[in-house]
């Protein structure tokens, strides 16, 4: 595997191609950006941009931030090209067309996607009008069990009303795009968690329809919720990536999965959370420290590590939420630091700030979308020896 990565200011996109790309034939190129530079492509715009990696598959979206091997930032365009030593991989895409068409669109992703050797699929959707605990359930209940699901829920700057993924089509508000990876040249490993700390009581979801949350303890879940936040209320929804739930188990005494507030209704006193809660269950809230976030990186980094050669160039696609950035602010430089403490030299760093994260738990193959989580996905080549 070869690596050129570049970090073009939003000023300079789209205009020559980057040095970095000269005398480099790609495979594959991701492209991680803020919503102001996807939306600045239009059909023309790709076309030239494609050009510089004419031969390679553009795959990328929009950001709450990004992640390169220099650190976060914010309204810029991180360009990772690649080039395997056996590419053999497929990009697919299905649109979405709307919330309730989630499930469905991971149904019809794994159909493109289908093959006798898939190892590996990496999927992106728009992170707004989406749920993706939904389209992972689709996805997932359609490959084989062996294959492992990671990837995230594209970014708008925390703004949770619009974001944009790239595909073999351009840049698209409704697509979901997937990379399968096929065949036993893949040496792909992960790792995710959160470093968030649980508060207050754990409270019965007594009312909820897909990700809708209506009511806690036959109250109002908005009621309860404002009553939590305080001051942070007047703020709602942003507010609510400060102050996370923790979706528990139907007995409540196994850890469950990290939900974000996406938006609240007023009218019925609901919240709407990034995936799936189920009535029946149990949630409890949660909050962070910058400490506290930073060591569950560097965890999920020696996860995602294990196995992988020390000496060999690989590339690492974090995925980290946008409330883990507004919780470390003048920080957040420090999650990235540790990943790339861990991973070595020989790792190059890429990823973005997201509406929800895609990512087995730490110790199991068991596909879940989190979210405030660093979830870390390190894409690797092996040599097969021949017979």
């Amino acid at each position: 595997m070869q690596i050129r990565q570049c970090v073009l200011p939003q000023s300079d996109w789209p205009l020559t191609r980057p040095a970095a790309f000269a005398s480099f034939d790609a495979h594959l190129v991701l492209v991680f950006a803020s919503l102001e530079a996807l939306q600045s492509l239009d059909e023309s715009r790709f076309d030239a941009v494609r050009a510089w990696q004419a031969q390679a598959q553009w795959v990328g979206c929009s950001t709450a931030g990004e992640i390169s091997g220099q650190g976060v930032s914010d309204g810029s365009i991180v360009l990772t090209a690649l080039r395997f030593d056996t590419p053999a991989f497929r990009v697919v895409r299905t649109p979405l067309a709307d919330m309730g068409d989630s499930q469905a669109a991971g149904q019809r992703l794994a159909a493109q996607l289908q093959a006798p050797d898939l190892r590996h699929v990496l999927v992106l959707g728009q992170g707004a009008h989406i749920n993706g605990s939904a389209l992972v359930q689709g996805l997932v209940a359609h490959l084989p069990p062996q294959v492992l699901v990671t990837g995230g829920l594209a970014g708008d700057g925390g703004r949770f009303t619009g974001a944009r993924v790239l595909g073999p089509t351009g840049v698209s508000g409704q697509d979901v795009v997937a990379i399968g990876f096929d065949g036993p040249t893949w040496h792909i490993t992960h790792g995710s968690l959160g470093g968030w700390q649980a508060f207050g009581p754990i409270r019965s979801i007594t009312r909820s329809e897909g990700n809708v949350l209506y009511s806690l303890d036959h109250e109002p879940a908005l009621s309860i919720y404002k009553r939590y936040l305080g001051d942070y209320a007047a703020q709602l929804p942003a507010s609510g990536l400060l102050f996370p739930w923790s979706v528990l188990s139907t007995q409540a005494d196994q850890p469950g999965v990290t939900r974000t507030i996406l938006g609240i209704n007023e009218d019925d006193g609901s919240l709407i959370l990034a995936g799936d809660v189920p009535q029946g269950g149990h949630m409890q809230l949660m909050r962070a420290s910058v400490d506290a976030l930073v060591d569950a990186a560097e965890d999920a980094a020696q996860a995602a590590g294990e196995g992988q050669a020390s000496n060999q160039t690989r590339l690492a696609l974090l995925v980290s939420c946008v409330g883990r950035k507004l919780v470390m602010g003048g920080r957040v430089d420090e999650e990235v630091e540790a990943v790339a403490d861990v991973l070595g030299q020989y790792t190059t760093l890429a990823g973005f700030y997201s509406n929800g994260e895609i990512s087995p738990h730490i110790h199991t193959m068991d596909c879940k979308l989190h979210n405030q989580t660093m979830t870390i996905t390190v894409l690797g080549e092996t040599t097969i020896a021949a017979a």
